[in-house]
């Protein structure tokens, strides 16, 4: 917690930046002495060091203007083309319903009734009079206009902003724009950092960490995640006839940030600083009322612009989508990750392009998964209307090859549109002849890299409740379109009717759930990803927590996000608490690495595996995901292994735990070679995440210099985190279900026990018996014949599903 003295600091730099001219509150704050260039006492960091984020995201100064020109002119062609639409063009003359009688010395007679499309066209003279008769028109233009105009000074802005942006990054930075796109933003975050030493940019610390940028970058974003994390947004709504839907929308989530973050009558008092008044207890009542009514007017609000930002959404999805559906009509049935989805599986302190890789390398998996339901009442209904329709549309053809007079024939080619579209609409719900059904090895896949999945999954991967809820975080663009169109009607009736009734829960968790930090100002805690404050006993942190149900983060989602922040920033130092944490995690690793499957083995069914799992890819992480999840197949079908000799069956947490022990971030010498190994997460030397004398990377790589790219680097990384979600999900369920534990999986020795069994090699452990993949058993009564196979991914039911 901050002192009263840096809490001054901070409010006297917030009276500093108000007194800024309009637009320009974002820009640098140049310091006339010592160097010319210096970058000194930045008032507004989080602007700062966001706008730094993008600036290297977006690909520099002239993507970013060239993007921002190219919204103007496009919002412009939209208002401009559509006017031009409804009060330009003769539809009468277009359609044909009226005749054209062209006359004049030279006209062919055969041309005299032809339509040209100037014949559809008014004079600009009359088109401009049915504009000003309009008054409803003027008015939209009017209103258009403002918007723009308003769009223009923003746009006039950014590019003062973000020339101070390229001038730092060229001269503080030493990072010329031809090489901005080689560097990643680790090495940007480096400089960063560096520069803090040299140049105080921040006036409250001496030196900043990889956590106080995130903070100052993500802190709405946490504050948003942390709040779907516990169930406090209304995003999950019960319908009678529907059930039970999710609905966020980007129209339904900028008003939640304009109601709590920098909206009038918001709970932040400026960018970094909650209003004290919401940090006491006492008035929790009538500030609950206070935002209840502010609520109330927003949601007014969005009542009020509902028509016109309706005509904007259809008109903007037809120009974007029409083109899209007309050249591909199997797009519709393409799936995106929703933004319920983004929110719900992203970490604490997880930057948009880091969220976006690893929910990329999530979307494969995901959408097999998903494909692999299909309704045998629909493949049916759906073979025969293609059938059908390929007839006509066979025989449609044909005629227009044979006669390309057929195409004159009125509504020809809109049956042959329409026949196309409804012929590639049903192929979609005819399954893959060749497909094979195995949704628990398909989901298991998934959690490797999405790294959340509720408990109530576990052994439901074949049912279409699981699908149904997989589906709210995968969903067809389709979905997403016709939501985001109906976005304006929905949005304030959330706002009124469901919001409102939760004023007194948020304040209670902006007061319960916020910190101020010296250098960062007012965060949510959550970020902070303080075992001893939000951990879940559940979730491998017995003993080092003290947190209520209510202080617990769902999901394990502390744990997970402080593996997931200490991996992609190896040269980060954790507090006191998260390094007991993270130390006890590798001693249980270590640990139950002892009766693993030996690393080498696992590396050496890597192909196999990868052709078991149907990955494309040859990649040695995706090589070595695929034998740590396969591993546990091969073992209980009871083939052979490599040497011919049969090996007992193992779980995906004890495979994960073997290849987790061997990861090394040192360069070890090995043996008979004069080159050294490679470390998986970083070339920092301080505090290696996992030491052993077992390396084998080597052997996942034809060479050297593959392994040390730093793309590959970032993909071992990455690969690192899935396996630490296996493991740690593998052991919560064994926590969470210790009566399923006994005679399934291995004896997995407590936390809390390791300090009397580390090291102790004469430690008995009962060998786990063939389960299905996911550990998860079968029912008594499926039948016997079934093959029962063994793998480790378990996760925590999350109380809002």
């Amino acid at each position: 917690m901050a002192n009263l003295e840096a809490y001054q600091e901070y409010q006297r730099i917030e009276d500093f930046e108000e007194d800024s001219p309009p637009g320009e509150e974002d820009l640098l704050v140049h310091v006339p002495e010592g160097l010319k260039d210096s970058w000194h006492h930045i008032k507004n960091l989080d602007n700062f060091f966001t706008r730094i984020y993008h600036f290297h995201q977006k690909n520099g100064f002239s993507c970013m203007m060239l993007s921002e020109f190219f919204e103007l002119v496009q919002f412009l062609f939209v208002v401009t083309f559509t006017t031009f639409l409804f009060n330009c063009v003769e539809y009468d003359v277009l359609f044909a319903n009226r005749a054209v009688n062209h006359t004049g010395p030279g006209q062919n007679p055969l041309d005299r009734n032809k339509v040209t499309l100037p014949d559809a066209i008014l004079p600009s003279q009359q088109c401009t009079e049915r504009i000003q008769e309009n008054s409803w028109i003027i008015f939209l233009l009017i209103m258009a206009a403002t918007f723009w105009i308003y769009r223009l000074v923003k746009v006039f802005c950014n590019v003062l902003s973000y020339w101070e942006i390229r001038q730092f990054y060229i001269k503080a930075l030493k990072i010329r724009m031809d090489d901005l796109c080689n560097f990643t933003w680790q090495e940007v975050q480096d400089r960063l950092i560096s520069l803090q030493r040299e140049q105080q940019m921040c006036i409250h610390k001496k030196e900043l960490t990889e956590l106080d940028i995130y903070h100052r970058i993500l802190r709405f974003k946490n504050y948003m995640v942390a709040m779907v994390n516990k169930s406090l947004l209304p995003v999950q709504l019960q319908l009678p006839l529907l059930g039970n839907l999710v609905f966020l929308t980007q129209g339904l989530k900028y008003n939640f940030e304009l109601i709590l973050f920098w909206g009038p009558g918001s709970l932040f008092q400026n960018k970094w600083n909650l209003h004290p008044k919401y940090k006491r207890a006492g008035n929790r009542l009538e500030l609950a009322q206070k935002l209840s009514r502010v609520i109330l007017l927003m949601g007014l609000a969005n009542l009020l612009l509902c028509p016109f930002i309706l005509v904007w959404q259809v008109l903007y999805a037809f120009f974007s989508y029409t083109e899209v559906i007309r050249r591909e009509p199997g797009s519709l049935g393409a799936r995106r990750w929703s933004l319920y989805g983004r929110l719900y599986l992203r970490h604490f302190n997880e930057l948009d392009h880091e969220l976006h890789g690893r929910l990329g390398r999530g979307y494969k998996p995901t959408s097999k998964y998903m494909n692999s339901f299909s309704s045998p009442l629909l493949a049916v209904l759906a073979k025969n209307v293609a059938f059908f329709s390929g007839s006509v549309l066979a025989v449609l053809i044909a005629l227009t090859v044979y006669d390309e007079d057929v195409l004159t024939v009125q509504h020809i080619l809109t049956a042959i549109t329409v026949l196309g579209v409804v012929i590639t609409v049903t192929r979609s719900f005819i399954p893959d002849e060749h497909m094979v059904w195995c949704p628990e090895q398909l989901l298991q896949c998934v959690l490797a890299h999405i790294h959340y999945m509720p408990d109530h999954w576990r052994g439901t991967a074949n049912k279409s409740e699981t699908r149904d809820e997989v589906a709210q975080l995968l969903q067809y663009k389709a979905v997403f379109i016709l939501e985001e169109l109906l976005s304006p009607i929905v949005t304030p009736f959330i706002l009124i009717f469901i919001l409102r009734n939760r004023s007194l829960e948020i304040i209670d968790f902006f007061r319960n759930f916020t910190v101020e930090v010296v250098g960062v100002g007012d965060i949510c805690s959550f970020a902070q990803m303080d075992i001893r404050r939000h951990g879940n006993p559940m979730w491998m942190s017995e003993g080092q927590t003290e947190a209520s149900v209510y202080q617990q983060a769902e999901n394990g989602k502390t744990e997970l996000s402080l593996m997931h922040f200490t991996i992609k920033n190896p040269r980060w130092q954790p507090p006191q608490e998260s390094s007991v944490f993270i130390s006890h995690l590798k001693e249980k690793v270590h640990h139950d690495a002892q009766t693993g499957p030996p690393a080498q083995l696992l590396l050496s069914e890597a192909p196999l595996c990868s052709s078991l799992l149907s990955n494309d890819s040859a990649s040695a992480p995706d090589n070595l995901l695929a034998s740590v999840l396969a591993h546990p197949v091969l073992t209980a079908s009871g083939l052979p292994g490599r040497d011919r000799r049969f090996l007992p069956p193992s779980t995906a947490a004890s495979a994960a735990a073997s290849v987790l022990a061997s990861l090394s971030t040192s360069q070890l010498p090995h043996a008979g070679r004069s080159r050294s190994h490679v470390h998986l997460t970083s070339t920092h030397p301080d505090g290696p995440m996992y030491r052993s004398d077992r390396t084998f990377i080597d052997s996942m790589s034809a060479s050297d210099s593959r392994v040390h790219s730093t793309p590959l680097l970032s993909e071992f990384a990455s690969a690192e985190m899935s396996l630490h979600a296996i493991y740690m999900h593998e052991v919560h369920q064994q926590s969470a279900l210790p009566q399923r534990a006994s005679g399934q999986w291995q004896n997995l020795v407590p936390m809390r026990d390791l300090n009397t069994t580390t090291g102790t090699h004469a430690v008995s452990l009962s060998m786990p018996t063939p389960l299905r993949l996911g550990g998860w058993t079968e029912e008594e009564e499926e039948d016997e014949g079934e093959e029962e196979i063994n793998s480790g991914s378990t996760p925590k039911e999350d109380a809002k599903e």
